[in-house]
């Protein structure tokens, strides 16, 4: 029997299967300072985090202050001030995404 690989919710700190978690990972913004990006596919190089990709979990995250500690990422904007919103719209995306295909299956139009 093979397990499944299980990792921790940075944002309510619940664990679960890594394929029901969304990879965050630091990458550099148009000013080069560091920010935190989704990385779905889980290939990015460096250093990674998990997160529900729900938005309950991603502000509880934010809130706390998670992603640089997670991360290990000081920001130059202050202790814990890592810019995170590249998740956010992420996660805002894959939830309207989501509800598109929901509505499709169940024969409703967005048009009405």
């Amino acid at each position: 029997m093979v397990s499944e690989p299980v990792r921790t919710c940075i944002g309510c700190r619940a664990r679960a299967a890594k394929r029901e978690l969304v990879r965050v990972t630091v990458g550099s913004d148009t000013d080069g300072h560091p920010v935190v990006l989704p990385d779905p596919l889980g290939t990015a190089p460096g250093r990674g985090a998990h997160l529900h990709p729900t938005t309950a979990c991603y502000e509880l995250a934010v809130r706390k202050k998670a992603f640089g500690r997670a991360l290990r990422v000081q920001s130059g904007r202050g202790p814990g001030r890592l810019e995170s919103a590249a998740v956010g719209e992420w996660i805002e995306a894959r939830a309207a995404q989501d509800r598109a295909d929901t509505d499709r299956e169940e024969g409703w139009s967005s048009s009405s």
